[in-house]
């Protein structure tokens, strides 16, 4: 029986190995498929991180290049965790899928393949893009193909004619305008979301939110996620606002509604969720703006772009749409995880500790602060994971 076992070999479950590493405590990493495969099989060809190259750190390991104010590509990010993987000496066994967690007699049983390992203490480090939500009304877009986020890879894959593109997330953004500028007729079904500059003042957004701690903020107890923040490291990295799309030529329309016989319909609320934005644009820069003594800048000119008409029913085969993309997000699939530490499939913890002595998460969004899901800030829950389990073990 081995002391740790860590289920998932990215980002959370690595940090996690090089904790435990430190305090000379034997574990294992199980990685379903390859290191960083998320990063790999699950992003677009033309991906750009959204943090500058500047924030690609990890305990004990950063960026070291000559373009610390670019923004990496996909490929770049994984050999980046592959790096780390290697300077850790990380004992990762990939290929071994994990099809069952329960409790055992003296700790855990991890069922695989051709397998059971046991284990004293596990933690579930699997991230929190596990299976992508697909509204139940996708069957009433008729003959179309449907991809979601994780599926598209570029415009060349797609089918000749338009595409709808339902979220307007980061991801959705971004694969919404390589569409339009490839040549292809956009359509973007637009929810609630926040936005921010990219740059402001001379410093990366991401510069600013570790100056004004708002990545350190702690997560209240049950505290919900907040709308998706759009900011872009595509083009260089650039300021995201839809009603560029629109003057682009981009159709907007508002959070999808549902879909009948191949006709979809949103709701009346594209100037809600545009408001909503620029309101969470001018918190921002009101901040900044008073964390340098309230001496506000004329760096931002207001929007000059026109405002958008939202439209609410489209016909799919009319417009020429023959492809859907859902970048609607993500939600959990713990259903291998036989343990009682969930409520409404949520996992309950307090900073990643569970009410089941020697189970832990990592990784997950606010699992204890705005940080704790972010490449370069899951290694203070890692820390603090290490020592919980070192404690135990010792007792």
């Amino acid at each position: 029986m081995i002391d740790v076992a860590v289920i998932g070999g990215g980002q959370a479950g690595l940090t996690m190995s090089h904790a435990l590493s430190r305090r000379g405590i034997a574990h294992v990493v199980l990685e379903r498929h390859r290191i960083a495969e998320r990063w790999r099989s699950e992003r677009w060809d033309s991906l750009r991180f959204q943090f500058p190259n500047w924030a690609l750190r990890l305990p004990d390991f950063a960026y070291v290049g000559d373009k610390p104010d670019e923004y990496a590509h996909r490929d770049d990010v994984v050999r980046f965790i592959e790096s780390y993987a290697e300077s850790i000496q990380a004992p990762v066994r990939t290929g071994v899928t994990v099809q069952k967690l329960r409790r055992a007699d003296e700790g855990f049983a991890l069922t695989c393949e051709n397998e059971v390992i046991t284990a004293r203490n596990v933690v579930i480090a699997t991230g929190p893009y596990q299976q992508t939500m697909v509204p139940d009304a996708a069957h009433g877009l008729g003959d179309v193909f449907q991809f979601t986020a994780s599926d598209y890879r570029n415009p060349e894959q797609l089918p000749d004619g338009g595409v709808l593109v339902v979220g307007a997330g980061a991801s959705g953004c971004q694969i919404a305008e390589e569409l339009l500028d490839s040549g292809r007729r956009v359509h973007l079904s637009v929810g609630t979301h926040r936005r921010a500059p990219r740059r402001y003042r001379g410093q990366d957004f991401i510069w600013w939110i570790n100056t004004l701690g708002w990545d350190d903020r702690i997560a209240s107890p049950g505290a919900a996620r907040q709308p998706p923040l759009v900011i872009s490291g595509a083009k260089g990295g650039r300021t995201v606002d839809l009603r560029e799309y629109a003057a682009a030529g981009m159709v907007l329309a508002g959070r999808f509604a549902g879909a009948r016989d191949g006709v979809a319909s949103f709701a009346p609320d594209l100037a809600e969720s545009l408001a909503i934005g620029d309101a969470s644009y001018a918190a921002f820069v009101a901040a900044a703006d008073a964390h340098l003594g309230g001496m506000p800048s004329d760096e931002l000119p207001p929007p000059t772009f026109p405002e958008p008409t939202g439209i609410e029913s489209l016909n799919l085969r009319a417009a020429g749409i023959r492809t859907v993309i859902w970048a609607t997000g993500y939600r959990y699939d713990f259903g291998w995880v036989d343990l009682d530490v969930f409520t409404g499939g949520e996992p309950e913890h307090t900073r990643g500790v569970t009410g089941v002595p020697g189970a832990y998460f990592l990784g997950l969004p606010l699992l204890y602060k705005t940080k704790s899901s972010f490449l370069s800030g899951v290694g203070e829950d890692a820390a603090y994971l290490a020592e919980q389990i070192d404690i135990r073990r010792k007792t």
